[in-house]
């Protein structure tokens, strides 16, 4: 049986691989939220409402009625980040595997050609309750002026970011379920 560290590096391996070209970086990042799966899963996959834990957007629009591979949405970043709008696509979503990726399409910030891909595993927490383990990598280019480091360290502040308002968000909504029972 696998430990916890191999099972991680299984799981980025099947699920997390970028093809990199030239001038571009990418990296990989791990979050243990203490939420059950189906409750982070229910605010990952929806696309449609991303505001909901990734506090750097405060408006999103999507194009069209149905959620699913192809559909684009408009988001509107918040003030103090490098840009105030982003044009993105869902390029995958299994609610089986629990996996979602999103793909840049356009926008007035300098993440050309960026993708990520984002997919959830079931963990066990430190009390032995039901978890989640959280991995999401991305691809990027690096932007003419910027090293490959400068540019991955930003990416990842704001993945960093966003999943500490995942792992808060679902904290809370799952005590808030128990509460209820």
């Amino acid at each position: 049986m696998m430990n916890g560290d191999e099972m991680e590096s299984e799981y980025i391996k099947r699920h997390h691989s970028h093809e990199l070209s030239e001038n571009q970086c990418s990296s990989t990042l791990v979050k243990h939220i203490n939420a059950p799966l189906h409750l982070v899963w229910s605010l990952v996959r929806r696309f449609d409402q991303p505001q909901k834990y990734k506090p750097f957007i405060s408006r999103c629009v999507v194009q069209g009625k149905k959620l699913e591979i192809g559909t684009v949405r408009e988001v509107d970043v918040r003030s103090g980040l490098p840009a105030t709008k982003s044009t993105e696509r869902l390029e995958f979503l299994d609610d089986d595997q629990h996996i979602l990726s999103v793909r840049i399409l356009g926008g007035d910030h300098r993440l050309k050609n960026y993708s990520s891909i984002i997919s959830l595993h079931p963990a066990e927490t430190i009390e032995g309750r039901a978890g989640t383990l959280v991995i999401e990598s991305f691809v990027v280019d690096v932007p003419e002026g910027n090293t490959e480091e400068d540019t991955c360290f930003f990416v990842e502040a704001l993945i960093q970011c966003n999943l500490k308002s995942l792992a808060d968000v679902s904290e809370r909504l799952g005590v808030e379920s128990i509460e209820t029972i």
